[in-house]
């Protein structure tokens, strides 16, 4: 692939937001600000850019005083790091100092500001990361090789890659997400540095640890990575009793039935189905409340084999259970054995459902004559004696047997 020498033909560069903030960026300092990080990546391999990183040699307090003068809001988000976030018409800029590192302990950093753009490259995580480019487009290749990188796919850490991990022990676990979205081959040495510091990976927060699956796991096909991360031990490390044996035959059903990667499915696939496990896991990755139902639904015990279900079996599975947890269960049991076409059915019965209400209430019971204990136990039976007839009991009928109880 060929190298660009610029991305003067970047939409995002003719953005209102874009050109204020670095005109406020530059009236303070010629060509002191640089985009940096994923937008140039994203550019590079024609991947949209949602999201603007700025670099500058302005410290915090210039940057502040540039935005302000120029009549942008500005959000110190990170003064201690040297970012600011710039906001123009509701869209962010996130502007950092141009750092380098005073000293590390594998979860954060202590840091000088430089206006070095060598210094600040240098303590960035991979090459194809550490890409500048001016305010008109022209790319400055500070990192030998970082373009070609970004352009062929290839992740590679910046210096000793030891020394990198060290500095921020995520940046393990950011590899294989890189590797995932764009590797174009896993690099040998960078995978072996991560299987020699993966224990490090204990010193990072629960929350930052499944921020980072998670965009790994969005990735289309992440196999290949979690595979890799299986190999080295990282995937015990983040995730003890996982594995991604099953994940390739996910990936294929997925791609089989036209769905859009779902992270917390690809986590059901990569763990036993079994209550203590999720309980295990929503606690050692400290899921979401959300998060943590989705997972219990899908292993419940109670919901046992769903592909073969018939079409009433179905219906009420649906009732029972919700459509969201039947077609968590239906896709993992779907890669066990590879029956993309059976998921597809099951999922287009989902989608044409539509939950009946129970026609009875408690206010039908008190008139019935029913109180008490009596409530709860009457309405229950009579909704399992309408399930079982597929909804189709009337409310009459109903009513005539929640008399007969009385009776």
């Amino acid at each position: 692939m060929m190298t660009r020498t610029d991305l003067t033909t970047a939409p995002w560069l003719d953005w209102p937001g874009t050109r204020a903030v670095m005109a406020a960026l530059e009236a303070a300092r010629a060509d002191g600000a640089r985009f940096v990080g994923g937008c140039v990546r994203n550019e590079l391999r024609g991947v949209p850019v949602d999201d603007i990183d700025i670099a500058t040699q302005l410290k915090p307090e210039e940057t502040l005083a540039a935005l302000e003068a120029a009549g942008i809001r500005a959000i110190p988000t990170g003064l201690e790091h040297g970012t600011i976030t710039a906001i123009h018409d509701g869209r962010p800029y996130e502007i950092t100092s141009l750092r380098r590192d005073v000293e590390t302990d594998g979860r954060r950093a202590v840091v000088a500001f430089t206006e070095d753009w060598a210094e600040d490259a240098e303590r960035r995580d991979f090459r194809l990361n550490a890409i500048y480019a001016a305010a008109d487009g022209k790319l400055h290749e500070v990192v030998p090789n970082s373009v070609q990188d970004a352009l062929d796919g290839r992740v590679i850490f910046i210096g000793d890659a030891d020394q990198r991990l060290r500095e921020d022990y995520l940046r393990i676990l950011r590899f294989f997400r890189f590797n995932a979205w764009y590797g174009a081959g896993m690099d040998a040495e960078g995978l072996a540095a991560c299987e020699r510091q993966k224990e490090g990976l204990a010193k990072i927060a629960s929350e930052r640890i499944w921020k980072e699956l998670k965009r790994l796991m969005e990735a289309p096909d992440p196999s290949e990575a979690m595979l890799a991360m299986e190999e080295t031990g990282v995937l015990e490390a983040v995730l003890p009793g996982a594995s991604a044996s099953e994940l390739p035959s996910l990936v294929s059903v997925e791609q089989g039935a036209g769905l859009t990667p779902d992270p917390l499915q690809r986590l059901m696939a990569l763990m036993p189905r079994r209550v203590r496990d999720v309980a295990a896991v929503t606690s050692h990755l400290r899921l979401s409340n959300a998060e943590a139902q989705r997972l219990t639904g899908w292993a419940d015990p109670a919901l046992t084999h769903v592909l073969g279900a018939q079409p009433d079996a179905r219906r009420r599975l649906f009732y029972r259970f919700g459509t969201r947890t039947v077609l968590d269960r239906a896709l993992i049991e779907a890669a066990q054995i590879s029956a993309a076409e059976a998921y597809q059915a099951l999922h287009a019965a989902a989608s044409d459902w539509q939950k009946p209400a129970f026609p009875l209430g408690g206010a039908d019971a008190l008139a019935a004559g029913l109180s008490g204990p009596a409530v709860g136990e009457a309405l229950r039976a009579l909704e399992e004696d309408w399930i079982a007839s597929d909804f189709s009991l009337s409310r009459s009928v109903l009513l005539a047997r929640l008399s007969s109880k009385t009776g």
